[in-house]
């Protein structure tokens, strides 16, 4: 199922409750229209925000302690196109929205399409008053989840394919100055609840990052360490920078923690701290290139074909990999609260495909650098 809200509503929405993240549980034209139906889905499911689209308008509730068998505090709110408009209309039963309600000031009738908003409510939320009763084209309802905290803790969760090993390990990759020993730290600090500097990091026009570093990321209670270790390198460059040599020795195991680098020597079998027989855990098994997405289209051309070898490397060895930009905030019109779904924000899109030649354009990851010095 897909939702009618468009990607402007969506955002508008989530600005006022909070920065949620809307899960579609039911669609009357899929599901019938039905205030049972209704009902039935989305009870126990925590914050619903139900929503009707009308000809000219999306009116909605949103009901901030769910569906139950109580009284619960109810906000109504219509989405028009001179603007936005709310309304907290006090507590009331959910099954009396469709039954009709003194105290809301609505009844929601699905079974006959129609919507009866009294003129008091109607004035509040600057809907015309010609109407007392609205014709609904569609009804949809949401589960709204906390999407922050709800991430971290997937992540602090998630558990390595068959237990095979303990920790997940993450290689990050992309050229110098993109910010990847910046990212170290913002993770590092997300799940430690404090600022982190653990990775170093500068301007320098040759990278900071001068030594192959493993970060095991510790919980906020030092309780056990999260289930991904994130492997720092030396920044890729047009001649200098890591070498392509030194990429296979780190994904197959063999590149010691703390080992220096040398752009035009790579570690070979008679390194003193060379990993001659390394195990699964010693493995990369996730590469991420790093982007900076204000500067990233303008990669050059002898670097953009070191990419892509070291891409199609990994593709032979079946190691997955993905696409991350940073500095996503420096974009311009972006706000906070845009953070939460960068993903479908317009000026990320239009960047993410400037430059066709980048690597895992297709599953591409954009993150804010709310936590990343510029």
């Amino acid at each position: 199922m897909r939702t009618r809200l468009t990607w402007k509503q969506e955002k508008c929405l989530q600005n006022y409750f909070g920065g949620k993240r809307f899960c579609l549980l039911y669609k009357a034209s899929v599901q019938k229209f039905s205030p049972q139906n209704l009902l039935c889905t989305c009870e126990n499911q925590g914050p619903i925000m139900i929503v009707l689209y009308s000809e000219n308008c999306v009116i909605g509730m949103y009901l901030q302690e769910g569906i139950r068998e109580r009284e619960v505090s109810i906000t109504a709110f219509a989405l028009q196109e001179t603007g936005f408009s709310l309304c907290a209309i006090g507590t009331d039963s959910p099954d009396l929205l469709f039954h009709g309600s003194k105290t809301s000031g609505l009844c929601i009738r699905l079974d006959e399409k129609a919507l009866t908003i009294s003129p008091a409510l109607r004035k509040m939320l600057r809907l015309p008053h010609h109407d007392v009763i609205t014709s609904i084209e569609e009804c949809e309802a949401f589960r709204c989840v906390e999407l922050h905290s709800n991430l971290l803790q997937a992540l602090r969760n998630y558990k390595p394919y068959g237990d095979l090993v303990q920790q997940t390990r993450i290689l990050l990759l992309g050229p110098t100055g993109a910010g990847k020993s910046s990212f170290v730290n913002s993770v590092k600090s997300v799940f430690r609840g404090s600022i982190t500097h653990q990775a170093l990091v500068g301007c320098d026009e040759n990278g900071i990052s001068d030594k192959y570093r493993t970060y095991s990321i510790m919980s906020k209670d030092n309780s056990a360490p999260l289930p991904f270790v994130l492997c720092d390198s030396l920044g890729l460059g047009e001649n200098a920078g890591l070498h392509t040599a030194d990429v296979g020795h780190i994904l197959k195991g063999h590149t010691p923690d703390r080992y220096q680098f040398d752009s035009m020597k790579p570690i070979t079998p008679k390194h003193l701290n060379y990993i001659h027989d390394p195990l699964l855990k010693d493995r990369i098994h996730c590469v991420v290139f790093v982007f900076d997405i204000n500067s990233f289209e303008l990669l050059s051309c002898e670097l953009v074909a070191k990419i892509k070898q070291i891409r199609r490397d990994l593709i032979k060895d079946g190691i997955l990999h993905l696409a991350l930009l940073t500095h996503v905030d420096s974009l311009d019109q972006i706000t906070k609260e845009d953070l939460s779904d960068i993903y479908n924000y317009s000026p990320v899109k239009s960047k993410m495909y400037q430059k066709k030649t980048v690597p895992g354009k297709k599953h591409m990851i954009k993150i804010t650098a709310l936590w990343i010095k510029r």
